[in-house]
């Protein structure tokens, strides 16, 4: 019986010839990540514990994202603990702001992970890394507390689910929209502990950071990760970054998977998840005509370069709806530099949006964007539970950066292909 790359990735890193679901696992890890909100936790654990040194200061991150730059005192000293651990242990990969980029965008970016690689993370959405070919997965802050230690972490083998793709995606719908669209089909806990493995012909065809965005979301479907196979698109992103040797890793013909869907891309219109929960998810063209108060386009699931292109598409030459605030946040440094480059900056600017430094900011309620009583909001970030931006009666809207910047000009829920 063959093994999915997810059992082969996790079986190579525990030194095992083979690993099977449920079959518990002690693993070596390639990277482990930890933010402003979840790295301080394990610092102190880690502290506590009296140990001395870290397990290795080229193969830990640290990235002050959230919070960031400092939006009050205790934000500030969040971050202050990050650079003060990063300091005392040498860390290569500490990002401090000016450097630093919203941490699922930075890591692919700066050729940190690669594919085959093991990596842990004190986030929810590590499982983005999954795009590159790699086995990546949010954990709790004292096991990244252990793994700064050990190097190592306790794994339960994962059962995969198998997602196909057929066909061609159709113009204006995205990556985005088509986990959206996934999760609405299976649910918030219809991948509970699972890998999701996306493939068909669909996803071959999609462009790197559409990939990014699938995986991102993996973790709203409740599993424990997403991945997609590389290939010559992730070979040809990893070039000139990944600096490193990897391995890549690919399912066998005959490898067992808990379910598998099918689905036809060219049937996939552009989509939105609707209050509150991303499984509400339904087409743009349905719910069209619902007032917003503010569009946000950015975070870790679309912040990206080609992200920013498809925004600026809409608003160049055009001016954002006089009810609505629009923010726009390029997820790294290096993309707001070629977003500036490129002009999008100037676009977005002269449309009366604003731009932001590279932050998770309104994505978690935390700053750059709080909502009132009542408002609403359109997003490209990853989640739309209750108070997640802001007051409990307000309301997110998920959605792409297709539909979020053609909203934006009409100050209501639009179809990208009625602006």
């Amino acid at each position: 019986m063959g093994m999915t790359i997810t059992e082969k990735i996790i079986a190579a890193h525990a030194g095992l010839r083979e690993a099977r679901p449920g079959q518990f696992v002690y693993a070596n890890v390639d990277m482990c990540l930890g933010n402003d909100i979840t790295a301080p936790i394990a610092i102190e654990e880690f502290e506590k514990a009296g140990i001395q040194k870290v397990f290795d200061p080229d193969k830990i991150a640290l990235v002050p994202d959230h919070f960031t730059p400092n939006k009050d005192i205790k934000s500030a000293q969040q971050a202050k603990t990050l650079r003060e651990f990063a300091e005392k242990h040498h860390l290569k990969h500490y990002f401090e702001i000016g450097r630093m980029g919203i941490e699922h965008a930075l890591l692919p970016e700066k050729g940190i992970v690669a594919p085959g690689d093991l990596v842990i993370g004190a986030d929810s959405h590590t499982c983005t890394y999954g795009a590159l070919g790699a086995f990546s997965t949010g954990v709790g802050s004292t096991d990244l507390a252990a793994c700064f230690a050990t190097g190592k972490v306790w794994l339960k083998v994962p059962e995969s689910i198998k997602f196909v793709f057929h066909g061609k995606v159709r113009n204006w719908t995205s990556g985005k929209d088509l986990i959206l669209y996934t999760i609405g089909k299976i649910g918030v806990d219809g991948a509970l502990y699972k890998a999701m493995e996306f493939v068909g012909s669909a996803i071959s065809k999609l462009p790197i950071d559409d990939r990014f965005s699938i995986c991102n979301m993996a973790i709203e479907a409740g599993a424990k990760s997403g991945i997609i196979a590389c290939d010559e698109t992730t070979e040809e992103y990893i070039k000139g970054r990944v600096k490193k040797k990897h391995v890549t890793y690919h399912s066998d013909p005959d490898s067992v998977y808990a379910k598998t869907y099918e689905f036809n891309a060219d049937e996939i219109s552009p989509q939105i998840a609707l209050p509150n929960l991303p499984e509400n998810t339904k087409p743009v063209d349905e719910v069209a005509g619902i007032k917003i108060d503010q569009v946000i386009i950015g975070s870790c699931t679309n912040g990206r370069i080609s992200d920013l292109r498809v925004a600026a598409q809409f608003l160049k030459g055009k001016k954002v709806h006089p009810s609505l605030r629009v923010i726009i946040i390029p997820a790294t440094q290096d993309i707001y530099k070629q977003a500036l480059k490129e002009g999008l900056i100037e676009t977005f600017i002269d449309a009366e949006a604003v731009v932001s430094t590279p932050t998770c900011g309104p994505c978690l309620g935390g700053h750059m964007g709080i909502l009132a009583a009542g408002e609403r909001a359109l997003s490209t970030t990853n989640r739309n539970f209750v108070g997640r931006m802001g007051h409990p009666t307000s309301e997110i809207y998920l959605c792409s950066p297709a539909v979020a910047a053609a909203s934006a000009i009409t100050g209501m829920i639009t179809p990208p292909d009625k602006v």
